[in-house]
């Protein structure tokens, strides 16, 4: 049995998968919000102690760097330690890996049914090459599938923290008037829900407040999550603000997607994973992402031969790392 999490800046869920026919099988899940909590350890035991689960493996995909078997979680106050963890749940067999890691290690195993294509795959280019995984949900999360004599071996990334680059007027706006408030501003600043969305709308509100709808403004305002308010007004066409809001939005997750793509020749595919894409789809498909994302001038040609897809299946980060458990148990 193992003990499989995925751990976010707003949510940690945990799992518990048995092996049967050689691929892991779920057999409950909860979630938890992760800021109740002042560690995975608590969460962890309590999950084992409500489930009376007795496992003998632990993965734990973390929203983080890992080194040296440790991650400062980017999003939360935690830290995070294989040999703490370990210890707390007297076992001998604990692993954390990046949070894209562990869905970038689902990348392979998935149906049909649990993609959607943005972008067909053109038979002019090697279908089995290099896939990437790109993940706007709390934050901005990127990883690598490295192909490599039949198999496809999984890089961790922290990507979504590189400097962010505006290709157009607006997009230099907002550079602009981030720099005011940010020393360094990351694809994660304008990519992402934490951040991503409500900066871009907080740009816009103020520049073209002309086009504000004063309702959805006074909502959004009074919110502590403002980030649905505003895809929601967007995709409803309630708000100007936030439909440009949006636009903007997925234009950069185009424009950073294909930069992943052009730097590791993703001709396998790109993968948008996390929790924003599935709850966009008609926005991702009515052109936005795919003009943004073959914007690179001589390479555009290559870039609208890769195959594009949306991970529909929101539990691709527990099975990722469930594959990863299960070599692990059997090593």
């Amino acid at each position: 049995m193992l003990l499989i999490g995925d751990v976010g800046g707003t949510k940690t869920n945990l799992a518990i998968f048995s092996i049967e026919d050689g691929h892991p099988k779920l057999e409950m899940e909860s979630t938890f919000v992760s800021a109740n909590y002042g560690g995975l350890e608590t969460i962890a035991q309590k999950f084992l102690a409500d489930t009376g689960a007795k496992v003998t493996t632990v993965v734990v995909g973390v929203a983080g760097p890992v080194a040296n078997g440790q991650c400062k979680t980017t999003n939360l106050p935690w830290l995070i330690s294989e040999t703490t963890l370990a210890e707390t749940l007297n076992l001998s067999k604990v692993k954390l890996i990046n949070d894209l890691e562990s869905t970038a290690n689902a990348v392979p195993y998935l149906a049909s049914h649990e993609v959607e294509t943005l972008n067909k795959n053109d038979l002019d280019i090697n279908p089995v090459g290099n896939k990437v995984v790109v993940a706007p949900g709390t934050g901005l999360g990127e990883s690598i599938l490295f192909h490599h004599k039949n198999h496809y071996h999984v890089m961790a990334s922290e990507g979504g923290h590189a400097s962010f680059a505006p290709t157009n007027s607006l997009q230099i706006g907002l550079l602009t008037h981030m720099l005011r408030s940010f020393n360094h501003v990351s694809y994660e600043r304008v990519c992402s829900g934490s951040m991503g969305i409500p900066n871009i709308y907080g740009y816009l509100k103020e520049t073209r407040s002309s086009d504000m709808n004063l309702d959805v403004a006074k909502a959004i305002s009074e919110a502590s999550d403002v980030a649905p308010l505003i895809v929601k007004a967007a995709m409803s066409g309630e708000c100007e603000v936030c439909i440009a809001t949006l636009n903007t939005f997925v234009s950069i997750l185009g424009s950073e997607s294909s930069n992943l793509a052009v730097k590791t020749v993703a001709t396998g595919g790109v993968y948008l994973g996390g929790g924003i894409p599935p709850k966009i789809l008609p926005k991702l498909k009515d052109g936005t992402f795919m003009a943004a994302f073959v914007n690179k001038g001589r390479f555009a040609k290559m870039l609208s031969q890769v195959p594009v897809y949306v991970i529909l299946n929101d539990k691709a980060a527990l099975l990722g790392a469930a594959y990863y458990g299960m070599k692990l148990a059997t090593s």
